[in-house]
């Protein structure tokens, strides 16, 4: 499965693609890492779907593996160490899979499977994630909301990746004669607030041009200086709306009118928590991905040479009660790739043959197990991959 794969496209199919506007010919090094539990599994299917773009349109992708979390703590004693960090360096994208499970879920161990993510995140400057919540109206009934909330939903997340409490100082826990303690600290500058936001600013532009910015500035110092800092740079985007919000609220419009939203930007840990509530309203956190960009986003493609690469990931973990047993949403870890093709490299015509195709997937009545209804028989993890490759190959 690791190859380097060279397609050669026919003076044919050469000639349409180039009057469609397509990239011919590109290469590109992935780093692949699978991670834990069903991780493997799904992205597995991601490299069979990508390939598939590759022959159709004359790319060359290489991929190369990984070991990261679970996996590498058990075989290494870390959950990444130099050699993946220096392959992942080397590479133009990381294609992720997931990382935990009960196995390591020891709250007293010193190494847990989350350092490697966290790791990968703060040395590749991944400080921007996006997640974009879209309902595909063929599974409205797979989602606890009513319909008529959800008719038309489309909006992105965009949590900020390298701050907050998750990797604050001090950080740590300890025991005196009162018992137990632990603190986490919740900090963030200036700087980091104003690129994030920028990302906000910069994708609101490509829709609908309409950002909120959510923050808890009633009752936090960070989010009062994260108000300040949006609405200032805010000025420099008279062209987008601003609409301050409460993490409280959003989490409480995000099921009862999600139609409001178009982008919404804000710190990690509102960011983390509230993009895992918007995965309910599109049926299964098995329909999400999400990219982890090192800069804002634009829309003519690759990374500057000397550049580190972003990452994708499908957002919904390692699911280790169903690894193995090939029935995992592998669509998740395909919507990735197709953020690859489109953030990474540019590759819009194929990123939408991908995307096209997970939708005539869903339209023609094929489900996976997490999303199917009880009369229905699930299409297993491989064979989803077998039908999208073969659909974006014609």
């Amino acid at each position: 499965m690791w190859e380097t794969h060279r397609y050669r496209v026919s003076s044919r199919l050469k000639s349409k693609l180039v009057q469609e506007g397509a990239v011919l010919g590109m290469e590109a090094r992935i780093a692949v890492l699978g991670g834990d539990g069903i991780g493997p599994e799904v992205t597995a299917e991601s490299i069979k779907v990508v390939d598939a773009i590759g022959r159709r349109y004359g790319h060359r992708f290489d991929w190369v593996p990984g070991l990261v979390g679970g996996r590498s703590i058990d075989e290494r004693g870390t959950a990444i160490d130099s050699d993946t960090l220096n392959l992942v360096l080397g590479s133009d994208a990381v294609l992720f899979g997931a990382v935990g499970g009960p196995k390591w879920d020891d709250p007293l161990a010193k190494v847990r499977p989350e350092d490697g993510i966290l790791k990968l995140r703060k040395t590749l400057g991944l400080f921007a994630n996006l997640r974009p919540v879209k309902v595909y109206p063929q599974l409205i009934d797979s989602s606890p909301l009513r319909a008529d909330r959800l008719e038309g939903v489309d909006f992105v997340i965009i949590r900020e990746l390298t701050g907050g409490l998750y990797f604050g100082k001090p950080k740590r826990r300890w025991e005196n004669t009162r018992g137990r303690r632990a603190v986490d600290t919740l900090s963030y500058t200036e700087k980091e607030i104003q690129r994030v936001v920028r990302v906000g600013f910069e994708l609101a532009r490509m829709r609908r041009k309409r950002l909120h910015s959510l923050d808890k500035m009633n009752v936090m110092e960070t989010s009062r200086l994260w108000r300040e800092v949006a609405t200032e740079v805010g000025h420099e985007y008279p062209d987008v709306e601003l609409i301050h919000m409460l993490a409280d609220n959003a989490a409480m419009q995000i099921v009862t009118n999600p139609n409001i939203f178009d982008v919404i930007v804000t710190e990690n840990t509102f960011g983390d928590i509230l993009s895992d509530e918007a995965a309910v309203i599109g049926g299964s956190m098995g329909m999400l991905p999400s990219a982890s960009l090192t800069s804002i986003p634009k829309l003519n493609g690759r990374r500057r040479r000397g550049g580190k690469p972003s990452l994708y990931e499908p957002i919904h973990g390692s699911a280790p009660d169903i690894a193995g047993r090939g029935i995992a949403n592998p669509l998740a870890s395909m919507l990735s790739a197709a953020m690859m093709l489109r953030w990474s490299f540019g590759l819009h015509k194929e990123a939408n043959a991908l995307e096209g195709a997970i939708d005539g997937f869903l339209a023609e009545g094929y489900r996976t197990a997490d999303i199917a209804s009880n009369d229905q028989v699930p299409v297993q993890t491989a064979k989803v991959g077998d039908m999208i490759a073969a659909q974006v190959g014609d």
